[in-house]
């Protein structure tokens, strides 16, 4: 009789064996042998186990032309793997990695063989992230020695690994596992047992949004990846990354994690099922939301979609001088960038000492970027020189443009912009920044509403590379064409999208920060390792919760609340834990305390 794992010392798992030898499972196959584990890649497919090794073979190459590999220490790593079809060569195995398709018969399938051929201390993992640990580990002949061991894609690079357990593993396992990928130089998060986990949980939400928000035909696939990778510093764009994720994958996930919660935002988009079945998948097919070279290719090419780079544009407007409304860091932002470019600035605030202010903070800002080599010394001087503090409104008689950006409330934005229509000449766009109010609310505060737009930049102005530019139903096509053309003067990458909540960025980017939240409430997982899995498993710059202190909860909040309002989705409701901090007054770093404390400066 086998002795409980509990008490059993286990084995350092010299020999793993990979079960189906994909992209995933070549991968993992190539940490575990140059982290000097002997592998054993098992496929039912022998074409598929050769091109393994020949994958293998490719990347272990390029590694040793790019000095990250020895010759001798390729030579050894692919050495310790060998590859066969039958699972019977996992018989000697310390541990199985099973990363076959996503199919509960599948890998239900896979468990029972392997309980009949492993030795009783050896340890099952499933590389799932979509199906049910518990439900799979229940069907095997020693529940307690099945866990999760997700890796991402790709293994070699990606330094995430999630280590699921359910109700029914032994903690000795998931310590075997748990140093294990440390010893692959990766950074283990422990999960409990739910679809998606962490990163994929949080991801996929985001990704069908994203998927539904272009069906919908509120904005073009292309400016949605540009508006989230400029917006938020992600690698890639939602779309994209829906395409090398493979189309079915995602769906795949997203019905799995509907099961599971029952929130609509988690319900496949129709037009993922749409691409499914027609078998444009991605980039494996070599079509899916893009288009690409070849099935497998990388390289996206034109195809009916790609926006015309000719045509009968409508000419925009002339502007030479820019009116900016406010005085706090995105008002003078936002003067700065247009002074860089050459425009005279007319710089407006409640009163003149507010306007200087707000100029002399240009100036520190100016400043820092002669420190720094960015700007000449004679550069900062003249795009001083071409703002101009004002403490009246009336100073914008003459100029082309006038962007507003004062406190993010509608009577206060409405006030101004009925101002705005009486001391800006006829023809004078008038532009809002808003980022979660109505457009359209500002327009019809005027008699002209064909002149306003909304101009959204994102903040730190001068740094941020995106502008969204948000046309109400009343926007006139000329007005539309005068903003992208200063958005092209000015540097700024401009995104088209309509006048609904949140736009582009805010509407994918808070419903993500929000389910985060809905995490910790649920004790599924701590701040830090959702912080760390969606740097290390998304690729994103900031974990939700350090975003969430930088912006901001009580801000984090009203976009949660509008979003909520305006599109009646229970899934959107803000999180009572998001509300009962902000209530309490700890609104992130500007006040000391949010999800973390901060060093009082």
């Amino acid at each position: 009789m086998a002795t409980p794992l509990s008490d059993t010392p286990l084995s350092p798992l010299r020999t793993i064996a990979v079960v189906g030898l994909g992209t995933m499972g070549t991968g993992i196959a190539e940490v575990l042998a140059r982290a000097g584990r002997d592998v054993v890649g098992i496929d039912v497919s022998e074409a598929q186990a050769a091109t393994a090794v020949a994958a293998l073979e490719a990347s272990t190459t390029r590694a040793v032309e790019r000095g990250r590999l020895t010759a001798q220490e390729r030579a050894d790593a692919l050495a310790r793997v060998r590859t066969s079809t039958e699972l019977g060569a996992a018989a000697d195995a310390d541990l199985v990695i099973e990363v076959a398709p996503e199919s509960y018969e599948i890998k239900q399938q896979i468990f029972r063989e392997l309980d009949g051929i492993v030795r009783p201390e050896t340890i099952l993992a499933t590389g799932t992230n979509a199906l049910s640990v518990t439900r799979l580990a229940a069907d095997s002949a020693r529940p307690e020695r099945v866990l999760g061991l997700h890796f991402f894609n790709p293994a070699p690079a990606m330094k995430l690994v999630e280590v699921v357990s359910s109700v029914l593993t032994a903690p000795g396992a998931v310590t075997a596992v748990t140093n294990l990928a440390l010893d692959l130089g990766k950074e283990p998060v422990a999960v409990g047992d739910r679809p998606g986990f962490v990163a994929d949980g949080l991801l996929f939400g985001y990704l069908n949004q994203a998927a539904a928000m272009y069906e919908a035909n509120y904005a073009s696939r292309e400016d949605i990846d540009a508006a989230m990778r400029l917006g938020c510093g992600l690698p890639m764009g939602p779309l994209a990354l829906l395409d090398l994720i493979g189309v079915d994958t995602a769906r795949t996930v997203l019905e799995a994690m509907y099961t599971a919660s029952h929130d609509r935002l988690h319900a496949p988009a129709p037009i993922l099922r749409q691409l499914s079945e027609a078998g444009l998948t991605g980039r494996k097919a070599g079509r899916g939301f893009y288009t690409y070279q070849a099935p497998g290719s990388a390289v996206v090419v034109p195809d009916a979609l790609t926006p015309g780079t000719g045509g009968t544009q409508v000419p925009g407007r002339p502007v030479r001088a820019v009116g900016v409304a406010g005085s706090g860091t995105m008002a003078s932002g936002i003067a700065e960038v247009f002074a860089k470019a050459g425009y005279e600035v007319v710089l407006a605030a409640r009163s003149a000492e507010k306007a200087q202010t707000a100029k002399a903070r240009i100036g520190k800002s100016l400043a820092r970027s002669v420190d720094k080599g960015r700007l000449t010394a004679e550069a900062a001087a003249r795009t001083l020189e071409l703002i101009t503090p004002t403490g009246t409104y009336d100073d914008f008689a003459d100029v082309d443009l006038a962007v507003e950006a004062v406190a993010e409330d509608l009577e206060v934005k409405r006030q101004l912009f009925a101002t705005l229509d009486k001391v800006c000449k006829p023809g004078a766009v008038l532009a809002t920044t808003t980022s979660s109010l109505p457009v359209v609310a500002c327009a019809r505060a005027t008699s002209r509403p064909q002149d306003v737009i909304g101009m959204h930049f994102f903040n730190p102005a001068p740094a941020m590379k995106l502008v969204e530019v948000v046309r109400t139903v009343l926007t006139a096509d000329d007005v539309h064409a005068t903003v992208r053309e200063v958005c092209a003067k000015i540097r700024k990458h401009a995104v088209d999208c309509g006048d609904r909540a949140g736009f582009i960025v805010n509407a994918l980017l808070f419903p993500y920060l929000n389910n985060a939240v809905k995490m910790v409430q649920e004790h599924y997982a701590t701040l830090d390792d959702i912080d760390a899995a969606m740097k290390l498993g998304g690729g994103y710059p900031m974990g939700p919760f350090e975003l969430l202190d930088v912006v901001g909860l009580d801000v984090s909040l009203a976009i949660e609340k509008v979003l909520h309002r305006e599109f009646r989705d229970p899934g959107l409701a803000p999180a009572p834990l998001l509300e009962h901090l902000v209530a309490a007054g700890c609104l992130g770093r500007k006040t000391g305390r949010g999800f973390r404390e901060y060093a009082r400066r």
